[in-house]
Formats: C-alpha cells, structure tokens, sequence
C-alpha cells in the first residue's frame, strides 16, 4: 500500500511538471510570434511600399494612391492617358479646343497651377488631399531639390520621373508601379518603347546628304524658334531632321527671337509652325511677301502642328510627342517612316486620349499637317 501510494504521487508530479513544462512552451511559443512575426509583417509592408524613384530617392508610398498630383503638365498629360479617375485638377486653364477632346468628366478639374510662371497653389492642393504627387521633369540638382521642398512642405510623398523622351517608357512603367496600373501601362510601354526603337533603326538608315533642313516656327509672327539641343526639337532630331536655328541656346529661357534675315539666310527645305488656332502664323507664311523667298515657302513645304488636345511636336512636352516621332517621320522622309499617319492617328487618339475619332475631326487633325 505504502509502495503504491508513493508511486501514486510520484506519477502525479511527473504529470504536473509536464503540464507545467507544456504551458511554458505553450507560453513561449505564443510570446515569440508576438514578438517575431510582427516585426516580418511591418518590414514586408514597408518593402512593398517602398520604391526609388528615377532620381534614386526612396520614397514610401502610401497603402492606397486613388489621388494623384502632377507639378507640371508632362506629368499630367502622362496621369490622364494612364488613370484620368485618379488626377486632381490640371496644372493651366484649358481651351475649349483642349478641353473638346478630353473625357467630359475631366475637362472642367480645377487649375492647381504648375505650368509656366505659375506655380502650383499649396493651400489648394491641400484641400483636396492627394496621396501622393509626381513630377516629371529633368534629373538634375534643381529639379530634386523643388521636390524635396514640396515633400517637406506638404507632408505628401513627392515622385521624380524623368521627362525625357526616350525615357517615357520608363516613366509609365514607374507610374503602372505608382498607381496600380501596371496592365494598363504595360500596353502604353509597349507601344511607347516600339515607337521610340522603331525611329532610332530608321533614322540611322537616312543618308546624312538626304537629311531635310527644318525650321520650327514658332510664336504669333512665326520668328521665335527653339535652337538645336533644346529639349522642345527633341522629336526632330530624333526623326533625323536637321534644325537650320544655329542660335545659342539660353539656359533657363523658352524660345527664342530670331531675325528674318537670320531665317532667310538659314533657308529651310521645310517649315513646321505652331497652328492658327493656337496662335501661330501658319497660313499667314504663305500670305507674307518677306517669306516668299525662302525654298520652304516656294516648294508648298509648310506644315502645321496639330495641337489638341495637346501638340504633337513638344509643349507641353510629354507623351503627346511619341504620336508626333511618327507623324514628322512619315512627314520627312515618308519612303522610310512608311506609316498609314491616319491610322497611326485614330490608334493613338483612342489608347492614349480614350477618344474615338470621327472620320471629320480625323481630316481637320491632318489636312494641314500632311502631304496630301
């Protein structure tokens, strides 16, 4: 009996122990994903959320980007063609004619300044409290250091991504990450990163003594111009025109002024001028005696920029000239750039500008702009 009763209770506190023994791992176990896992989940979050952007800033994005902010135009043109429901307003007041090719719903978003010399409004960006603001421009110092300014400022994440032209596939594929657009911006990369490949093959085939002397005319008596290097004539070197503005570029300064006897002494094989419409002198250079003796002129090789809802040649200078790599191409040297410009037209109009073109506002686009 003695015997059994101590066996009893020692079987009961090797029991208990193991109970005990039990828990404490139990407890342990439990303590260790506390203070573990949490940790793994916070990191993971953080990781997926953080991005750099094309100017190597890190930049935590915000869980949800349902509203977004451009600083420049460049950004904005790109923010509409990508997810028109996520921009906040435009960055100038839009024409009519500008806004008749816009989506209804987008045409009238307010005016949040950051086009030419006036600068975005802070107090009202603000209000309508966007998740995060982009701004596509040049990398270099000064550019990084405005958005650093405007981040600090605002508390709002501000992204750099970079505005040249043969970067814009980049540039959606960064905004596809940005927005949750990927699918979306995957096409637009596509067709965007063909375009530019495409220009670069068939540029380089074009012999240097069959390469055509342009004159961009620009301004309300068509003698302002932007000089060779300028970002603005990027579509026509790229095409492989050759810019006759041998004038200094002025750094910080748009177009510049140039002198009829500069123009007739520079004698362009071809002239590309901004639109009636949009202020420019087009019909006008066939009307004005002190042109008639420019080959340009003589030859009837004298074209106008189609420029709604945006031009097709550069300010503001974003996704809008990728449509114009084909259409000055085809324009220049139509044996190499060998594009149905119509159908390149209503293609782009449709994916980039979600607008279906009628067959009239398709001619209005090129009747002026194109070989007949």
């Amino acid at each position: 009996m003695i015997l059994r009763k101590k066996t009893t209770i020692k079987m009961l506190g090797v029991t208990l122990l193991a109970v005990i023994l039990l828990l404490l791992v139990a407890g342990c176990t439990e303590s260790t994903k506390g203070v573990v896992e949490t940790p793994r989940k916070t990191e993971l979050e953080i990781n997926e959320n953080m991005i750099t952007d094309m100017a190597g800033r890190k930049i935590l994005l915000p869980e949800k980007t349902e509203k977004i902010f451009s600083l420049d135009p460049v950004g904005t043109i790109m923010l509409y063609t990508l997810c028109p429901e996520k921009i906040l307003g435009w960055n100038y007041e839009l024409s009519e004619m500008e806004k008749y090719y816009i989506l209804p719903e987008y045409k009238d978003l307010p005016n949040l300044g950051g086009a030419g010399n006036n600068p975005p409004n802070a107090e009202e960006i603000l209000k309508l409290k966007p998740d995060i603001i982009i701004y596509v421009t040049s990398i270099n110092e000064t550019n990084i250091s405005m958005a650093e300014q405007f981040q600090n400022e605002l508390n709002i994440p501000v992204v750099i991504l970079d505005g040249d032209i043969k970067r814009t596939a980049d540039t959606y594929a960064m905004l596809g990450k940005i927005t949750g657009e990927e699918a979306r911006a995957e096409n637009l990369y596509a067709y965007i990163n063909e375009t530019i490949q495409e220009t670069e093959e068939k540029t380089k085939s074009i012999p240097k003594n069959k390469k055509i002397r342009v004159y961009y005319a620009e301004g309300k008596d068509g003698l302002e111009t932007d000089p060779r290097g300028s970002d603005h004539v990027q579509v026509l070197d790229m095409v492989g025109g050759i810019n006759v503005a041998e004038v200094s570029k002025i750094e910080g300064s748009g177009r510049l002024k140039v002198s009829l006897e500069q123009l007739l002494n520079w004698n362009p094989d071809l002239i590309i001028a901004w639109a009636d419409d949009r202020g420019g002198y087009y019909s006008n250079i066939f009307k004005d005696e002190s042109w008639s003796g420019i080959s340009a002129v003589k030859n009837g090789e004298v074209y106008e920029i189609p420029n709604f809802p945006f031009s097709w040649f550069d300010r503001p200078p974003s996704v809008n000239r990728i449509l114009g790599l084909r259409w000055l191409g085809n324009l220049l040297y139509p044996e190499v750039f060998d594009y149905d410009i119509k159908k390149e037209v209503r293609y782009f109009y449709e994916q980039f500008y979600h607008y279906k073109l009628t067959e009239e506002e398709l001619e209005q686009l090129v009747n002026t702009s194109t070989r007949s």
